[in-house]
């Protein structure tokens, strides 16, 4: 099978069930932030981290893979002739959310607590997961957009909106772990 079909040169792209739609289709940007959300997770994954934080973000990516492909439904074609769903996967569930909430609630409980916001860095895996949280809740604002016009199950709105907790967190974890100074955001007063 070769990689390219030319099919997108015309500037649309299919969706699973074959319905062709523009390159820049809110689908399309939902799914395609949702993947682009994954590479920084996978780059995340790569550094010097825990183990179980690298397990747990290869977990949340094999679910990413699960929401990208609920996004990449045509909503009018998720159901086949026979009644039967187009997915046959394991969708994203409470499961899979309480996953992501026992996860934050570890780590959290590890952690001094929060009194300020806090400056994003400190450590370049710690920017990474601040990057790979604002890009999360790109993909949460598209999606709801999404959601609004064309619903799909909001299951996975509710992953991804804990997904971006548990990066925030994870990103927190990770400064405790590396001995990263957080700088907390105190703002400065009119005179």
């Amino acid at each position: 099978m070769k990689i390219y079909t030319k099919t997108g040169d015309d500037g649309t792209t299919g969706l699973f069930g074959g319905t062709r739609v523009a390159k820049h289709h809110i689908r399309i940007d939902s799914y395609g932030t949702v993947d682009e959300l994954n590479s920084w997770l996978g780059l995340i994954r790569d550094q010097k981290i825990d183990p179980i934080y690298r397990q747990q973000l290869i977990t949340i990516q094999e679910h990413l893979f699960t929401v990208g492909a609920i996004l990449a439904t045509d909503p009018e074609k998720e159901v086949l002739k026979n009644g039967k769903e187009r997915l046959k996967i394991t969708k994203v569930g409470t499961t899979e959310i309480e996953f992501l909430e026992t996860s934050i609630d570890q780590m959290d409980g590890q952690l001094p607590q929060m009194t300020h916001f806090i400056l994003p860095g400190g450590h370049t895996t710690v920017s990474y997961c601040h990057i790979a949280r604002t890009v999360c809740r790109r993909a949460e604002r598209i999606s709801t957009l999404l959601y609004q016009s064309e619903p799909f199950d909001k299951n996975v709105l509710s992953f991804i909106n804990r997904l971006s907790d548990y990066l925030f967190v994870l990103a927190r974890k990770l400064s405790y772990d590396l001995q990263a100074k957080e700088i907390k955001w105190v703002p400065k007063k009119k005179d």
